[in-house]
């Protein structure tokens, strides 16, 4: 499809006054395939060809010279309908329709997507950053982006300190070698319930401090979340290529302040240092509280410095939810007015809330859902349906917890990020209509279709016996794929991807349904050419469902 748009900008740049950029823009697919398969709106050449679009329209259809892939246009009122070559179409759309490309030529782009605080479990909110950033981390490397996943690990702060705090008031006696965080965390909520502030605020000062007792107790905490965020991790198959907490950003804060003095943004308001941004009608950005204590933003931007520095970033993503969003804001303002280079190239990706039950969820009241227990029960669901179903499944086990993480995924993935989630079982879970689980399966009958063949689908297939309309379709849907994916990247928007797989696994359904009606249609027809050209076409929608399924983060069963 991109070969083929390129043969109709060249065109359109060569016969008007459009650039490649605006002529690619404006081409569009026509609501009616049966009009064209590429059209070219001719209002916006009205005024700069000083001609009405009807007659615009005309004069380029006769004009055009067909090209390998283009093999007509046709005027149909203001509108230039081009219609592709078929054959060549084809061939070059299944040579390879989910082969990754080159357009990251080696450019670098650092994903901060993990971010949990320690001492507290990790609750399915956190399913929100940890699929979206690490879906948009394969995006990019489809793209051939170097990329960098970054665990943030909220690890110090006020937050700790009160952790400190309630562990000295309460602690005495609490075994922490079994479910640690679940203890850690009640302490947590307990001293946001009856704790002093102050006691807080000392006990992170001492901790900043170094002093001994206050170390060896975060140590302690930490290394119990650790144990826990791994394993919940290693259940979703997410993974990180640097974990860098805020702890570790901690001595490089005053080096920060350093170097925001140096440009004279910084100053002192009520006791605190502070960057003022009033003149954005935002808050001031604080360095350092009245206290003398560093604050999570210096950390931040002790950590963009330490990123650019390590890996000359092409964009420096945060995978935060949109409550964040002013601090952000906030962030990049001083960025900006330090007169870094590389400001421009950090930006924020937010999302909206999730609610479990019609509830919004947090830890910091207790009311959390737990995401190992979501994984476990969606994994228990999906063996239910498997034992009920197709209980001589080969891999069970295998297929269930797949398929049941592919589901929470595939639910936080498919809706527009910035939408909220509303987490309903019985939408998640169902094998029909928008799910997970339906691409899923969609991909497991492609597979079972090319097992059933029993034959090899190469190169030789003759491609121009595939002239059902529906193969068309189908065709021209995978030849989408590759520009899905760079519009993913582009706007950070994984739904891009979600959305296309649904696409193609209701087209490639249509197509298939057409052999339950009419036996000369089937994908194994009793024609063998026809059967290997039709072969290829499956052949070529299970690839890109693989890899698609794989962009977000998911497994693609061979059985189901």
């Amino acid at each position: 499809m991109e070969s083929s748009r390129q043969d109709i900008v060249d065109f359109i740049v060569k016969e008007t006054p459009l650039e490649p950029a605006e002529a690619a823009d404006i081409i569009e697919t026509p609501p009616d395939s049966s009009r064209g398969d590429l059209a070219l709106p001719c209002f916006k050449l009205a005024k700069a060809l000083r001609n009405k679009p009807v007659v615009i329209a005309e004069d380029l259809a006769a004009a055009f010279q067909p090209t390998e892939l283009v093999e007509s246009a046709l005027a149909t009122g203001p509108y230039l309908n081009f219609r592709l070559a078929r054959t060549p179409f084809l061939k070059a759309a299944l040579e390879d329709p989910a082969a990754p490309t080159h357009d990251g030529d080696g450019r670098t782009i650092v994903l901060d997507y993990g971010s949990p605080n320690i001492s507290k479990h990790l609750a399915y909110h956190h399913l929100r950053t940890l699929s979206i950033g690490f879906s948009l981390k394969r995006i990019f490397d489809q793209l051939g982006y170097r990329t960098v996943g970054i665990n943030h690990l909220g690890d110090w702060g006020t937050t700790h300190g009160k952790l400190l705090a309630a562990w000295k008031m309460w602690g005495e006696g609490i075994d922490l070698t079994e479910d640690g965080v679940t203890k850690l965390n009640e302490l947590y909520v307990r001293f946001n319930q009856e704790g002093a502030k102050e006691d807080g605020q000392d006990w992170f000062r001492r901790l900043e401090q170094g002093d001994a007792e206050a170390r060896a107790l975060w140590e302690q905490f930490r290394e119990i979340s650790l144990a826990e965020f791994d394993e919940v991790f290693s259940m979703l198959g997410v993974t990180f290529d640097v974990m860098k907490g805020e702890s570790h950003y901690a001595d490089l804060a005053e080096d920060a302040i350093r170097r925001v003095e140096a440009t004279g943004l910084d100053e002192i308001s009520e006791g605190a240092q502070v960057v003022m941004l009033t003149d954005l009608d935002m808050p001031p950005f604080f360095l350092r509280k009245a206290d003398g204590a560093t604050v999570y933003g210096t950390r931040d931007l002790a950590a963009v410095f330490d990123r650019y520095e390590l890996y000359e970033f092409d964009r420096c993503i945060y995978v935060v939810d949109m409550g964040q969003s002013l601090y952000f804001k906030q962030l990049f303002a001083v960025l900006e007015r330090m007169g870094l280079p590389y400001a421009g190239r950090v930006e924020h990706v937010s999302f909206g809330i999730v609610r479990f039950g019609g509830k919004k969820t947090g830890s910091r009241t207790g009311n959390v859902v737990l995401l190992r227990e979501v994984v476990t029960e969606a994994i228990e669901r999906i063996r239910a349906i498997i034992e009920d179903k197709n209980p001589d499944l080969a891999d069970k086990e295998g297929v269930a917890r797949a398929v049941g993480v592919g589901a929470l995924l595939f639910s936080d993935l498919s809706a527009k990020r910035v939408k909220d989630v509303e987490f309903v079982w019985e939408d998640v879970l169902t094998f029909e209509g928008h799910t997970g689980p339906y691409l899923q399966y969609t991909h497991a009958r492609c597979a079972s279709i090319l097992r059933k063949a029993g034959e090899d689908v190469g190169d030789d297939a003759d491609l121009s016996l595939l002239t059902l309309p529906e193969e068309w379709e189908l065709a021209k849907v995978l030849a989408r794929f590759t520009d899905r994916v760079r519009i993913a990247a582009r706007d950070a928007e994984p739904s891009v991807i979600s959305q296309y797989l649904l696409l193609l696994a209701e087209t490639f359904s249509r197509y298939y349904n057409l052999g339950n009606e009419n036996p000369e249609l089937k994908v194994l027809a009793p024609d063998p050419a026809a059967r290997a050209a039709r072969l290829a076409l499956v052949g070529g929608v299970r690839d890109v469902l693989a890899r698609g399924l794989f962009l977000l983060g998911m497994k693609a069963p061979e059985e189901m």
